[in-house]
């Protein structure tokens, strides 16, 4: 019994010690002193010049949507149709709540009281370089908030070359459509997805 009791004695102290070691191991501390290094700083400053993998944003035009300081009226990339489509997408998840659809302005959360935005229509906004799109949904103006956090740069541009096809879609000549889709424009576009006064085809 003495034997077997030390045994256990001795397993339970060996167990104590694991324990303590694991929790008083020497090691830095995020934002706590430590002893090993001179100025007593355990955060240590990252070397001159580290930039995080994956956020070296060296392109001025596709981070900022300028060049030489100016909005930019081109894209950092080739427009295809499957940018576009892809733009779609994203103005229709993000955009349409305050834009519409169509861009003009009267999306669902303005319909039921918040503060409507100008139409992408008006001559202004469609004056506007692309670039300077890309700027809004990246720092936001005026009531609108910036989308830098839920969209990603190449999504921005995607969106900015959907809004010039939405804009041209609206203004297009019916000398421009395919003679066989032309058909389709002859039904008129709902009420509720055009406010009073603005026309143009679909």
């Amino acid at each position: 019994m003495p034997a077997l009791f030390a045994l256990g004695l001795l397993a339970s102290v060996s167990g104590a010690a694991c324990r303590q070691d694991m929790h008083d191991q020497p090691k830095v501390k995020a934002y706590r002193e430590a002893d090993f290094f001179a100025d007593r700083r355990g955060t240590r400053p990252l070397p001159e010049g580290t930039v995080a993998r994956g956020f070296l944003q060296d392109d001025d035009l596709m981070f900022t949507g300028k060049v030489n300081g100016q909005f930019a009226n081109v894209f950092p990339f080739q427009v295809t149709k499957a940018v576009i489509e892809r733009g779609q997408q994203r103005f229709n998840i993000y955009c349409t709540p305050c834009h519409g659809r169509l861009g003009f302005g009267n999306g669902m959360v303005v319909q039921r009281g918040y503060r409507p935005p100008p139409s992408l229509h008006d001559e202004k906004i469609r004056n506007q370089p692309v670039g300077y799109w890309y700027d809004v949904m990246t720092n936001g103006f005026g009531a609108m908030p910036d989308y830098r956090a839920q969209v990603p740069p190449e999504d921005r541009w995607a969106i900015a070359a959907y809004i010039r096809t939405l804009q041209y879609s609206q203004r297009a000549p019916l000398a421009d459509v395919p003679e066989a889709l032309r058909t389709t424009l002859d039904h008129p576009v709902p009420t509720e997805t055009r406010p009073a006064g603005e026309h143009g085809s679909h």
